[in-house]
């Protein structure tokens, strides 16, 4: 079980970085066309929303919607009843998608003043992160039928292609960016375009591999269907419990519209590098594991269940912690290596650096998430990840007050980062309280072994190249050294394991 699990997170994992290496490109594109202004500042506000749905949708949230309920009449029922099914359950999630869409976009004016209260203040900036958004909007339609559509090429093993589609949104901005902006009156406008763009080219991209399994012919409406109706009442809840981190994020931007210009965006560009190790692993995990754990569960298999909570905590501690080790100690390299070109200054690296050191403190919880939430969401147990995902972010909005006057932006990213460890902790605690999870007699030995070679690695990225020399060199340079210190910090960490009797089947 254990390889297979693996085999399937290595396949997710890989697509997802040719996704993840595609953003980095689009993010210095942006950064090095349009730097930090109050004109990025207000796309980013519009972006959240689509990005937001992007993330809950596209990278494995709604799965937890789908995929347990699909296995199950999978599992049960015959090919017809699952093809009535998922075509009544399509028609009507489009036009649950489109109203939605369509009032978003009449609300626009009412998003932008409870994302960033501070823009009303500012007459161009709000009216131009409006109009960005009303572009954006239709995005959220296209991307929750990719959503449904991947779900059901996961519970088939089909993990490449949902794992590969993100990429399109990547291409797209980035052909924006080059040769739309340049031709348009407010030139970052083409970004939104972009967005658009994307969620079409996505849509289509998927539909061949959901065509060749013959499980879609046609598009009907559903809501009678005791099964479509499941669905819908699961939806709300699911992607909320999965969701808090996110809205958290959402939390983050709308206080720092009230702090000093440039705020959103350094929040922006060190999320958007958290993203890359939390994206490879943490949405391979929760895509891979959860038609796992619901396949287990419909056959009560407890044990097997419970083997995989395990392998995938395991794996979040392996990879997770020197992760958060390199964002921290290599934070403001990266900044500099990614973004620091014309627009992107010394300054907003040092800005940016803060919050990315804050937000890499939550990696574990934010990868541990992704892990337990699927423990529950694949046994259709919604409400405990929901009430204590509430919790969760009303300790970080506690924290949001507290630290955001000492640390300003950089206190709102650490706040997330604990809430994102109230959430783990509590899930935690309760798989453990109701026997659904029962760890290995292995665990402390792991653990320790992680300790020790964490700390070895530690010990020698803290002496890495000072960044006031860094930020002097050719793009070439930057960016050799950074591969040199990653080499050597993951080349000492797996050294360490090796000497420490780490062996591969500590992951089994």
């Amino acid at each position: 079980m254990s390889q297979q699990l693996f085999k399937s997170t290595a396949i997710v994992s890989s697509m997802t970085l040719i996704s993840r290496l595609l953003g980095f490109v689009r993010d210095m594109l942006i950064a090095r066309i349009f730097g930090v202004d109050f004109a990025t500042d207000a796309f980013f506000v519009a972006f959240k929303i689509p990005n937001l749905f992007r993330r809950l949708f596209a990278e494995g949230a709604f799965a937890h919607v789908f995929v347990p309920v699909l296995v199950v009449n999978k599992a049960h029922g015959n090919k017809d009843a699952l093809k009535l099914l998922i075509e009544r359950a399509a028609g009507s999630l489009a036009v649950i998608l489109a109203c939605v869409s369509l009032i978003g976009m009449l609300a626009a004016p009412l998003l932008i003043w409870m994302l960033a209260p501070g823009f009303a203040w500012q007459g161009l900036q709000h009216d131009l992160a409006v109009k960005m958004l009303q572009i954006t909007l239709p995005y959220l339609f296209f991307i929750g039928l990719v959503a449904f559509v991947g779900s059901v090429l996961n519970i088939h093993g089909r993990f490449a292609v949902p794992a590969l589609t993100p990429v399109f949104l990547n291409i797209t901005m980035i052909a924006a960016a080059i040769w739309l902006a340049p031709v348009m009156d407010v030139p970052v406008m083409a970004l939104a375009w972009g967005v658009f763009a994307a969620g079409v080219v996505q849509l289509l991209f998927q539909m061949p591999s959901l065509i060749a399994l013959g499980l879609i012919t046609r598009v009907r409406l559903g809501f009678h269907d005791s099964e479509v109706s499941k669905i819908l009442g699961l939806m709300g809840p699911v992607i909320f419990g999965v969701s808090i981190t996110q809205i958290n994020l959402l939390l983050d931007t709308l206080i720092a519209s009230f702090l000093k210009t440039g705020s959103v965006s350094w929040l922006y560009y060190s999320d958007r590098i958290v993203e890359f190790p939390l994206g490879l692993l943490g949405l391979a995990l929760g895509v891979v594991i959860l038609p796992s754990l619901a396949r287990s569960h419909a056959d009560e298999d407890a044990k097997t269940f419970s083997d995989s909570l395990d392998w995938g905590l395991r794996l979040v501690l392996l990879i997770g912690m020197p992760a958060t080790i390199g964002l921290f100690l290599l934070a403001e390299p990266m900044l500099s290596t990614l973004f620091q070109y014309k627009e992107f200054s010394v300054s907003d690296v040092y800005y940016s650096g803060l919050s990315l050191k804050a937000y890499s403190l939550g990696l574990i919880a934010y990868l541990a998430i992704k892990v337990l939430v699927s423990g529950f969401t694949s046994r259709q147990d919604v409400k405990t990840p929901v009430r204590y995902g509430v919790y969760a972010m009303l300790a970080s909005l506690g924290l949001n007050i507290v630290l955001v006057y000492p640390f300003a932006h950089a206190g709102l990213a650490l706040a997330t980062s604990l809430g994102a460890f109230v959430n783990a902790i509590l899930l935690l605690r309760r798989l453990l309280k109701d026997n659904i999870f029962q760890p290995t007699m292995r665990w402390w030995m792991f653990m320790v072994r992680i300790l020790l070679a964490s700390m070895a690695m530690s010990g020698i990225l803290f002496y890495k190249v000072d960044v006031a020399l860094w930020s002097h060199w050719g793009v070439i340079d930057r960016l050799l050294n950074l591969i040199k210190w990653i080499a050597i910090g993951g080349g000492i960490y797996v050294g360490a394991l090796y000497l420490l009797g780490f062996k591969s089947c500590h992951l089994k």
